[in-house]
């Protein structure tokens, strides 16, 4: 496979991991404020340390949701960090 369509292929499961870690939060959010059943917080981490973690955190500003929570609050950010970092030298590595 030729280095371009492996960071096709990487940036296409980001957008969907992204996308859903977003819509994680916000149906979370949605059923907390019609007190139904929730997301689990162990499916919200797993959806953000699978690649989502971008998302996962603009669903928990744009939501509002989990930002009280302090797990949220340092550990999306952190995985967030971590994920950027991996990316950059995947796409360095892969690039030479």
């Amino acid at each position: 496979m030729m280095p371009e369509e492996i960071l096709w292929l990487l940036a296409a499961f980001l957008i969907v991991m992204n996308v859903m870690g977003f819509a994680a939060f916000g149906y979370d959010k949605r059923c907390a404020v019609r007190r139904r059943w929730r997301v689990p917080e162990k499916t919200l981490f797993l959806l953000a340390l699978l690649g989502g973690s971008l998302g996962s955190y603009a669903g928990m500003k744009v939501f509002r949701h989990k930002t009280r929570h302090l797990k949220f609050r340092i550990g999306i950010p952190v995985i967030l960090l971590v994920q950027s970092a991996g990316v950059l030298w995947a796409m360095r590595k892969i690039m030479k």
